[in-house]
C-alpha cells in the first residue's frame, strides 16, 4: 500500500484518533516534550504505534509548522462517483461544495477546516487542475482532512449535472450576477459551487450552476481569496439551514 506522511498536532492527532491501524509510524523531535506532544505519544503507545525520535534536521526538510512530530500512514484510495452516489442517497439534506480547480493546498486546507465546521456533506474537486490531499492540504486543515468526505471526479460538469438530475439544486459564486447569496435559498439539498484563484469558475461550469450568486463587496478590491469566499458563502449556508 502506499504511504505518505502527514504532520502538525492537530492532523496527527485526528488521524491517531480515527485510524491508528494505518499508521506505520510515529517520529517526534528529540528533547523536551510539551503537555500536547507527550499526550500524543503516550496514546499512540497505548495503541501499539510504532515511535522513533529524530533531531531537528530531520523536520527541517517539512514545509510549514510540523509542530515535532511527524506520522508515516497507509495513503487511502480517492473517493469517486460512485461514493458520492451513495452518499447521496443517504442524505436527506445534503449541502456539497464544489472546487472548480482550486490548486493552492492553503486554499484547499482552509476550505476543509470550514466545510467541517459547517457540516458540509461532501467536497467534490475534479481529478485534473486541482491540488488534491497532500501534508501541506492536512497541516492547514488542522485535522479536518481526515473528516472531510472529498470526492474526486473525473469531470466536474457531468457530475454536476448527475446531481442536479437527483434534486440537487447548484449555487455558483461568480460576481457577474445581481443576486447576492443573501437572496439564495440554501435550505434542502444544495450545491455550492466555487471558482479556482483568480480565474473564477471556469465557462462551462459556470453555465451549467441552476443560480448565480455573488458576495456583496464595498472596498476597492475585486474579489475574496477563494477559502475566504468560501467561508462566507458556507456560513451563510449554514444559517439558513439552522434557523
Amino acid at each position: 500500500m502506499k504511504q505518505e506522511q502527514i504532520y502538525g498536532l492537530h492532523a496527527v492527532e485526528k488521524f491517531l484518533k480515527q485510524s491508528p491501524h494505518l499508521i506505520y509510524q510515529m517520529v517526534f523531535e528529540k528533547g523536551p516534550m510539551n503537555k500536547r506532544q507527550q499526550a500524543l505519544q503516550d496514546q499512540a503507545k497505548k495503541l501499539g504505534v510504532t515511535l522513533s525520535f529524530e533531531t531537528k534536521a530531520f523536520f527541517n526538510k517539512f514545509e510549514g509548522l510540523h509542530q515535532g512530530v511527524v506520522a508515516t500512514v497507509a495513503k487511502q484510495d480517492d473517493l469517486t462517483e460512485a461514493d458520492l452516489l451513495e452518499i447521496l442517497e443517504k442524505s436527506s439534506n445534503p449541502l456539497f461544495l464544489f472546487l472548480d480547480e482550486v490548486q493552492d493546498p492553503h486554499n484547499l486546507g482552509a476550505i476543509l477546516r470550514t466545510a467541517d465546521a459547517v457540516g458540509v456533506t461532501a467536497v467534490i474537486i475534479p481529478k485534473h487542475n486541482s491540488v488534491g490531499i497532500n501534508p501541506t492540504v492536512r497541516k492547514v486543515a488542522s485535522g479536518a482532512a481526515e473528516t472531510v468526505k472529498l470526492i474526486v471526479v473525473n469531470n466536474l460538469t457531468r457530475t454536476l449535472k448527475d446531481l442536479q438530475q437527483a434534486g440537487v439544486w447548484m449555487v455558483g459564486l461568480a460576481g457577474e450576477t445581481d443576486k447576492t447569496i443573501y437572496q439564495m435559498d440554501f435550505k434542502g439539498a444544495v450545491g455550492l459551487v466555487m471558482g479556482a484563484e483568480g480565474s473564477g469558475l471556469r465557462k462551462l461550469t459556470k453555465e451549467t450552476c441552476d443560480y448565480l450568486a455573488a458576495i456583496p463587496m464595498q472596498g476597492s478590491v475585486e474579489s475574496l481569496n477563494v477559502s475566504v469566499a468560501a467561508g462566507v458563502a458556507l456560513y451563510e449556508a449554514f444559517r439558513q439551514r439552522n434557523l
